[in-house]
């Protein structure tokens, strides 16, 4: 173990992992293990590896679960404290920061420029990946059935003005139960040619 007391230990191990992990919790599961397991010695692989399994079943960002359990480990709820903080610390500066150079430089033209010439190719990204997702969905629904549900998802959000959550939440119930309905359907339309022919 590294000389140091565990709260410095702690810091500095989450510190960098918040700092150096970039593209979410996954990419930081590497460091923190290389924190843990080698460069501290806090726990042993196998230990780590229950933990990734805990973590991943849990709700919430994976990165931080990971740091409260070792922060909590070495030194109970003060220890999570400390390792929680220290390793969303960098991400919310940084944030901060960004956030601010943002709204000072909103007001410039040449700012202003490059958002107006953003918007449209946003746009057209938007309206292919829509493109596409309606592509997919006529391809496994059918011509007529897709279009019945793009209809029917119209006249809810725009017409009745139902919360797209709802509107999702009935798409994605029905979409769990489409595919063997579909099978019913095909099988009872076999069984009654079989029984006529």
């Amino acid at each position: 173990m590294r000389k140091g007391g565990d709260y410095a230990q702690l810091f500095w191990a989450m510190f960098k992992t918040g700092v150096l992990g970039f593209g979410g919790g996954p990419s930081v599961i590497p460091l923190i293990r290389h924190e843990a397991v080698k460069n501290y010695n806090w726990i042993d692989n196998d230990e780590f590896g229950e933990i990734l399994a805990l973590a991943n079943a849990l709700p919430g960002p994976i990165a931080t679960k990971m740091a409260a359990y070792l922060g909590y480990r070495r030194k109970k709820t003060l220890g999570a404290t400390v390792a929680v903080l220290s390793h969303i610390l960098p991400s919310a500066l940084a944030m901060i920061v960004l956030m601010s150079v943002v709204q000072y430089l909103s007001s410039s033209q040449i700012v202003q420029g490059m958002i107006a010439g953003v918007i449209p190719v946003v746009a057209v990204m938007l309206g292919v990946m829509a493109y596409e997702f309606g592509e997919k969905a006529i391809k496994g629904l059918g011509k007529a059935f897709g279009i019945v549900l793009f209809a029917a998802a119209f006249v809810l959000l725009q017409l009745l003005d139902v919360h797209d959550a709802i509107v999702i939440a009935l798409f994605l119930a029905y979409g769990a139960f489409h595919f063997k309905l579909v099978r019913k359907l095909q099988e009872r339309k076999s069984k009654n040619e079989a029984s006529g022919g």
